[in-house]
């Protein structure tokens, strides 16, 4: 029978329902909904749709704003600072893309940091809207409210992954990163403990610094904590990275781990460039064509498959399923079951 397939269509729609259902504005629950799917469209299953129960679960807390709008602390001509109140993290960090993209018309660049946000999702998602209209845009983001990674050379945790994201256009599809400052995720490591499955690699520590493939040593005490990308040899790449993104997002906003938590959420940085502000965008258009083509053109270690550009299958998997339906992650279905039956909404359907 093969792994069922739903309508990218459906499942917004369904997420949305459910949404609105648990009281969130309208608006916002649409937005919300295609980010968490265009994250599975890309492939990101961890930061997709099976984020949405316990998105509803934090609405019925009361924990996320079901509506209002972001509070502008300061303005100048191409930079906001905003305090989004608690409001959904995936309308709000599109809006600030918005507004970013709009300065960036205007001046060649235009920034928005963000301090009270929930959390954000799949960075990836957002990146695409800003490549189609010829700009380059980056996105990071940190939770004050979160600790799993630890600093390169200690066994305590201080960061959380620390995601940035970035989306650099070109004459075709668009050079989408989406990296973090640890080896791997919160999400992931949370899935694979909850399985009995364990890492690919040593991307973790247990408490006495131990270099180790099992997830279980960040659920049991004392706990263990993520590595820095760069682990025990070359951590102090990811360690600098995750303090480059608490500057630009906490720093800047000014709120962040020096406040009292508020719980799950976000203190995000959006930043768009405008190509036609500087080099222009035909000559912005060779050059980074010429560097993605002698990266296409690279030879391939020995028995490896031909180099890609960052966000290539991702492209390629959500063009895919966009046309032939959405392969969801094994339980996610089932996760949201419990929320149709209680909300009164209809699943969707298979279409295959």
């Amino acid at each position: 029978m093969g792994t069922p397939r739903y309508s990218a269509d459906d499942l917004v729609a369904y997420a949305s329902t459910l949404l609105a259902c648990a009281g969130m504005r309208d608006d916002i629950a649409r937005d919300v909904a295609t980010v968490l799917v265009d994250g599975d469209l890309l492939g990101h299953t961890t930061h997709g749709l099976a984020l949405l129960a316990p998105y509803l679960g934090e609405l019925e807390k009361g924990s996320m704003a079901k509506s209002g709008e972001p509070h502008v602390v300061n303005a100048r001509p191409a930079v906001q600072a905003w305090d989004a109140g608690r409001l959904p993290g995936p309308w709000v960090t599109l809006r600030a893309l918005d507004a970013a993209s709009g300065m960036a018309q205007d001046y060649g660049c235009g920034t928005v940091v963000v301090r009270r946000s929930h959390h954000i999702a799949c960075l990836a998602a957002y990146m695409k809207r800003i490549t189609d209209r010829n700009l380059m845009g980056i996105v990071a983001c940190s939770d004050p409210a979160m600790k799993s990674v630890a600093p390169f050379g200690g066994v305590s945790s201080v960061f959380t992954p620390n995601p940035l994201a970035a989306g650099i256009p070109t004459s075709g599809d668009p050079i989408i990163l989406d990296i973090s400052a640890s080896y791997t995720t919160n999400g992931l490591t949370g899935r694979l403990h909850a399985s009995g499955k364990q890492l690919d690699h040593p991307f973790i520590q247990d408490a006495q610094g131990n270099p180790t493939r099992d997830p279980s040593v960040l659920f049991t005490e004392p706990k263990g904590t993520l590595l820095p990308l760069g682990g025990l040899e070359a951590g102090h790449k990811g360690y600098a990275l995750a303090l480059l993104v608490e500057a630009a997002t906490g720093a800047l906003a000014g709120h962040g781990r020096a406040d009292a938590s508020e719980g799950w959420g976000a203190t995000i940085f959006v930043q768009v460039l405008d190509p036609a502000a500087f080099g222009g965008v035909a000559d912005f258009h060779r050059q980074i064509d010429h560097v993605a083509d002698a990266c296409r053109t690279a030879t391939p270690r020995p028995g490896g498959e031909r180099v890609r550009l960052p966000g290539e299958r991702g492209i390629r998997r959500y063009r895919e399923q966009k046309a032939h339906g959405l392969e969801l992650f094994d339980g996610i279905m089932a996760s949201l079951a419990p929320w149709a039956e209680k909300l009164g909404v209809a699943s969707p359907k298979e279409v295959r």
